[in-house]
């Protein structure tokens, strides 16, 4: 074998020594950014997403609690007949329900995790509300689904249906 010849096998063996290695070392971080993605949550970290929006609900800040809804959300109100379909929509409908100080309790909640991105929270849930002109507290119960999308790493409400029970 000449030095030419021995040098070009070299170049090509350690070439193909790279592209081997970069394969793999590419399709490890692919495995690992896969599966960091599809890492489905706890039933426990859905269900906890509720107290992160009662929270927000506390404050009494409209914007806040919209901050937690995805901009294509859909929100059916439990004291609203209106369908809110976009932002200003929803935080419209807060800023008349905090007016109120809302205070929610879960009653019974049923956790769907449906993928590393999407999760169901429905349930049953109460509230007390204080009249903002008289102080009187009262109490609903209401029926509510919330289904979460995680975008941009964050989790987001995008459909939230919430109806006053019908048997009182």
């Amino acid at each position: 074998m000449t030095r030419k010849t021995r040098i070009r096998a070299a170049l090509v063996t350690a070439a193909a020594v790279a592209t081997t290695a970069t394969v793999t070392v590419g399709v490890g971080m692919a495995d690992q950014n896969a599966k960091a993605e599809s890492a489905k949550p706890t039933k426990a970290q859905v269900a906890a997403l509720f107290d992160g929006w009662n929270s927000a609900l506390q404050t009494g800040d409209a914007e806040k609690v919209a901050d937690l809804y995805a901009r294509d959300a859909v929100l059916l109100p439990t004291v609203s007949n209106k369908v809110r379909s976009d932002r200003a929509g929803i935080v419209d409908y807060f800023q008349h329900f905090l007016e109120n100080k809302p205070v929610g309790k879960k009653v019974q909640t049923i956790v769907n995790v449906l993928d590393g991105n999407s999760a169901i929270d429905a349930g049953v849930y109460e509230f007390t509300l204080t009249d903002h002109e008289t102080g009187e507290k009262r109490k609903v119960k209401a029926r509510y689904t919330y289904e979460y999308e995680k975008r941009g790493g964050e989790w987001l409400i995008v459909n939230h249906h919430s109806s006053a029970m019908p048997e009182g």
